[in-house]
């Protein structure tokens, strides 16, 4: 930990903020083991544990003066093994069953981005401001994430001339994220119940395992080195597969690739090995993988919130908090009454409910976090976990950034 004096500032260096980020998760868990409320609207552990750390880094920031900055380097890394986890849980099968819902949600994205920017703009035009700049706190932060966020600061700042551009996108981004995790977990809980939906009750759940099942695991040595070797062959080879897709002139996100590294090997792993071997053998490995995946999940989560700058919303609060409070309204509205609907009516429907908001108002690492969230409570949504990662990670980039093209002139 370095003190900077003249600035009142603290970096934390990148193995202290890691480390912080496992103490942190573990606050959440503990938080919602004790709370049984947090248990019941689906609360993931990581946003608890990730909000307590941003609340106390914002209070040391307005009381003592004082700015404390996380490195997080490690946090990309958590998210690609992440995702080649949940490719090597992937049966293709499932993959060939969720065509139709894929195509349904993106269809739905698409439609619901059109309405977030038009209430971006309706917004930033009653406020006196340039309508554009009303799509930094519509598709471009919300569907977007930051990547999108900070790849079209120029265009507004230099183009467009909207000056405090990226402090709005980012702003926005960090309520977005914030309210994508409150909201997924109880907007699926209450469209079970008001539906009287059934849930699966499989325990074997895409990531991690279900709240009941925790006392009864048993891992063993091979199975966990087994998964630790398909999962790093996943990273090492969606790498390969980004740099292909780049010499198109596509560039996709780092995770995509690791989740189509990891669907391909376990589709490989099964045609070679269909009974198991020394080096493949699902289940053996799967608690490994599930475990693994797990817990890059939930730091990476962490990481994410507990470096967020809460008082840099400050400049933009009359603004952001109209606009935010719409923009939220108008997610849940079009999950629950659209999305749930159009879904299937279902429990998987109810699950990808749970990941909308991750897709509309936060990222995908939020999505998957509050479907995990429900999972565990509920059971296994195989469907659900191949439908939502591919509209957030893929199709939606694309789309997104047609819609900015045009809006953005």
């Amino acid at each position: 930990m370095i003190l900077f004096p003249w600035r009142t500032s603290f970096l934390v260096d990148p193995f202290a903020s890691f480390t912080l980020a496992i103490l942190l998760l573990f606050v959440g868990k503990w938080l919602t083991q004790r709370h049984a409320w947090l248990q019941r609207y689906n609360i993931p552990e990581a946003v608890v544990g990730g909000v307590v750390c941003a609340l106390v880094v914002c209070t040391l920031y307005y009381t003592l003066d004082v700015r404390v900055v996380f490195e997080l380097g490690a946090r990309d890394m958590l998210l690609l093994y992440f995702f080649a986890a949940i490719g090597l849980g992937t049966d293709v099968r499932t993959l060939r069953q969720g065509g139709r819902s894929l195509v349904v949600l993106l269809v739905l994205a698409i439609g619901f981005m059109l309405l977030q920017n038009g209430v971006g703009m309706a917004a930033a035009s009653a406020f006196g401001m340039d309508a554009r700049a009303g799509l930094m706190a519509g598709s471009i932060s919300l569907t977007g994430g930051v990547g999108t966020t900070l790849a079209w600061t120029p265009h507004f700042v230099d183009r467009l001339g909207i000056a405090n551009a990226g402090e709005l996108g980012l702003a926005a981004n960090m309520v977005g994220m914030i309210a994508a995790c409150l909201v997924g977990g109880p907007l699926a809980a209450w469209l079970m119940r008001r539906h009287r939906i059934v849930p699966s009750g499989s325990a074997d759940v895409e990531v991690g395992t279900r709240y009941q099942d925790e006392a009864h695991l048993r891992l063993d040595y091979h199975g966990v080195l087994m998964a630790l070797l398909w999962l790093n062959l996943a990273l090492m080879l969606g790498q390969g597969v980004n740099e292909l897709v780049a010499l198109t002139g596509l560039h996709l996100p780092a995770f995509v690739g690791c989740l189509m590294a990891g669907i391909g090997l376990r589709s490989a792993g099964q045609w070679l090995a269909p009974e198991g071997g020394r080096l493949w053998n699902w289940p053996s490995m799967r608690l490994g993988v599930a475990l693994i995946s797990d817990v890059s999940l939930g730091l990476f989560l962490t990481m994410a919130l507990m470096g967020l700058r809460l008082w840099e919303l400050e400049p933009v609060l009359g603004f952001m908090a109209v606009t935010m409070t719409l923009q939220v309204l108008l997610a849940v509205a079009f999950t629950a009454f659209v999305v749930f609907r159009f879904m299937g009516r279902d429990y998987e429907a109810a699950v990808i409910c749970s990941g909308f908001g991750g897709i509309a108002l936060g990222s995908t690492a939020t999505a998957i976090a509050n479907m995990s969230a429900v999972v565990r409570a509920y059971g296994a949504a195989p469907r659900a976990f191949i439908v939502v990662p591919l509209v957030c990670g893929f199709f939606i980039d694309l789309a997104n950034a047609l819609v900015i093209g045009l809006l953005a002139r």
